[in-house]
């Protein structure tokens, strides 16, 4: 019954991700459809992911009263109905708010979920989250070409309806195997959100390695398409087909950079990680042939990918105690940042190249990393026993 609790846990994170990029593939429809710039459509996004992190923190005191499935089970409530207010919006307006919902939906479902999936499998927090990591990025493989499928087929509103759809179905799912569970669902450890705040340097350092790195990818991922479109000269079908590419590319990394979370030293692997995206991005930027831009898209989402459950390894296996609260701080001081890569780069795109955008934000990035890189030979950032 643990597999299959992991197993509902898995469908319901493929929902979750599933509503958070299927705005990104949709971009370019929401321009055209509502007539407006790029900057208003890269607010979309914004909101999308800046609800992810609103309901993390509150999440992170609710964990120390709730039982965190709970908190599962009303996220997927709220995920199904957002979605199904989404298909209905008629104005830009109202579609951001729905964007909105659905990303505290995800938001309250993942810092519930994440800690969750430590509890049941305290032993190997880096694979399970790896596995989890790889259903997640599952729909945002299958994102593109299904979003593209069904406007082509109807129109963008039956990407919502669907979404709604496979929300309710795996909600239910997720109540029926948590009751028939022996045990029921683990409550995990919290008992104190204050004493979690007491973990701030290492949910300080997991913010600042991870919101530097997710900046920049979430920026460039946003604007895939329209960058490949705008800048290379592709066709939106090829553009989006590559961003499948780097989509799928995170299948294999979320399976492998969990696994390799839980075997190399956390934090130079992390920053490691991030050095590759920087050079992705600016291989980006060079790359002129379809050969080659197929190459830096897989080579992007490994690297990119592999972030996120290296994070949750060092967050999860660093902190002793109150480690549900302590990563629902972090998730959400953490998305805070990410979230306003799209955004930035909606807003730079009307005054400035996207080639001149993403090479700023790399040399950024690499900047940054040095410096983390020096406060860790100094000793300063925080590790988890044994962790060199």
């Amino acid at each position: 019954m643990t597999r299959r609790l992991f197993g509902t846990l898995c469908g319901l994170v493929f929902c979750a991700n599933f509503g958070r990029v299927a705005f990104a593939p949709l971009l370019e429809t929401f321009r055209t459809t509502f007539g407006v710039g790029t900057g208003a459509v890269g607010l979309v996004t914004t909101l999308v992911w800046v609800g992810t992190a609103v309901p993390r923190i509150p999440v992170g005191y609710l964990v120390t009263r709730v039982a965190r499935g709970r908190i599962v089970f009303g996220a997927g409530v709220l995920l199904t109905v957002a979605s199904a207010l989404t298909a209905t919006t008629t104005s830009l307006p109202l579609l951001q708010a729905g964007a909105f919902a659905i990303g505290v939906a995800s938001g309250a479902y993942y810092a519930a979920a994440v800690p969750l999936i430590g509890d049941l499998y305290p032993d190997a927090i880096g694979r399970a989250a790896g596995i989890h990591g790889t259903a997640a990025q599952a729909a945002a493989v299958v994102a593109p070409t299904l979003t593209v499928a069904l406007v082509a087929a109807d129109s963008w509103r039956a990407v919502f309806w669907l979404l709604a759809v496979l929300g309710a179905t795996l909600t239910l799912l997720f109540l029926v195997v948590a009751r028939r569970r022996d045990g029921g669902v683990p409550r995990g450890r919290d008992h104190d959100f204050v004493a979690a705040l007491g973990h701030w340097p290492v949910i300080l350092a997991a913010v600042v390695m991870v919101g530097g790195t997710g900046f920049v990818w979430q920026g460039v991922f946003n604007f895939y398409v329209t960058y490949l479109v705008t800048t290379k000269g592709l066709t939106a079908g090829a553009a989006g087909t590559l961003l499948t590419v780097a989509f799928a590319a995170g299948l294999p990394a979320f399976w492998l950079g969990g696994s390799l979370a839980d075997r190399l030293p956390h934090v130079p692997y992390i920053l490691t990680i991030g050095a590759g995206v920087a050079v992705g991005v600016v291989a980006l930027t060079v790359a002129r042939s379809t050969a080659a831009l197929v190459v830096v898209s897989v080579g992007l989402g490994l690297v990119a990918h592999s972030l996120f459950p290296a994070l949750d390894a060092y967050v999860l296996g660093t902190v002793s105690d109150n480690r549900g609260s302590a990563y629902a701080v972090y998730g959400g001081l953490a998305l805070v940042v990410q979230a306003t890569g799209s955004g930035a780069v909606g807003a730079l795109g009307e005054l400035y190249p996207f080639d001149a955008i993403f090479r700023g934000f790399a040399g950024a990035l690499l900047a940054l990393l040095a410096c983390l890189a020096a406060l860790h030979l100094r000793g300063v950032l925080p590790t988890a026993s044994g962790d060199d």
